[in-house]
């Protein structure tokens, strides 16, 4: 049994398919069959159960899954610890940001973490809040940004907490107001977030709670799109106020939500039991020295 037969079997999992983890671990198809292959030899167990393209685990693939993601995890740490005790100016992050707008909050923040740290190897991933947390708890993140959790699994730093806005197209007939409330909107269609998005969920229950169930007018997790379908009379949108306030312009209209319970609060988290490197803690005494000041304003 090996690590690359662990990681391989694990990514087969993950993804559902050998294809899709051929594809991820830069590998072909038959190399990554090969590898589980030898892993179940080795444990002299079957782990997968094949039909067609779908997989399924057996009880003991379930087993040796646990172990597998546990022992590769403590594997990247073993690792990280290793590198911490030659300097900080060496190492790896594995990071995670929010997928909405990690271009407003983020890009100049990584820019100059990359100057300070050169050499430091950082892996990117963007995501929802609920992949930031899957990540983290598996240890393929060591940090992860997302809406702040409420598990006892994870610690984490604040980042910011934003107000979300309204995006309405300019011909609506609400986009004079200064200010409206969320059950106003029931009649007209929501440009919702991806599935993957805590965000959504937040919403949808907000929407509920104010007495609707809101229409779909579609769905992305990319603020841009959303907004130019709300410029194109798709529907409305609700983003927070740093990425909506980025999105106004001729055709767009952002009006301020009466809903002060419903906001964008953004943490960066990792687990509470996890070994957290050098490289890490420089990026979050980073987001402390390079906070969010007046996007929250309106």
């Amino acid at each position: 049994m090996e690590f690359k037969q662990l990681r391989t079997f694990a990514e087969v999992v993950r993804h559902g398919s050998f294809t899709q983890a051929a594809v991820h671990l830069n590998a072909s198809q038959s190399a990554v069959s090969k590898q589980v292959a030898q892993l179940e030899q080795s444990l002299r167990v079957q782990l997968l159960e094949r039909s067609g393209p779908h997989i399924r685990l057996t009880a003991a693939g379930d087993v040796v899954l646990r172990r597998a993601e546990d022992m590769l995890r403590l594997r990247r740490e073993l690792r990280t610890e290793l590198d911490d005790l030659t300097q900080l100016h060496r190492g790896e992050l594995r990071l995670g940001l929010p997928l909405l707008g990690a271009d407003a909050l983020f890009a100049g923040r990584f820019a100059e973490y990359r100057r300070r740290y050169p050499n430091i190897d950082v892996h990117l991933i963007e995501g929802g809040s609920k992949t930031m947390e899957e990540m983290v708890r598996s240890g393929e993140l060591e940090l992860g940004g997302g809406l702040t959790p409420d598990d006892a699994g994870f610690d984490w730093q604040p980042f910011c907490n934003e107000p979300l806005d309204v995006l309405l197209p300019s011909g609506h007939a609400l986009a004079a107001r200064e200010s409206l409330d969320l059950a106003e909107l029931s009649d007209t269609p929501f440009l919702l977030y991806q599935q993957s998005f805590t965000l959504n969920d937040r919403l949808l229950r907000a929407c509920r709670d104010a007495g609707f169930e809101p229409k779909e007018g579609g769905r992305s997790g990319q603020a841009d799109f959303l907004g130019a379908l709300v410029a194109a009379g798709q529907g409305a949108v609700l983003l927070p106020r740093v990425v909506a306030k980025d999105l106004e312009r001729p055709g767009l209209v952002r009006v301020l939500l009466n809903q002060p319970d419903l906001r964008w609060d953004i943490s960066f988290i990792w687990r509470r039991d996890a070994y957290l490197s050098n490289a890490a803690k420089a990026w979050l005494a980073l987001m402390v020295e390079m906070p969010l000041h007046l996007e929250s304003s309106a």
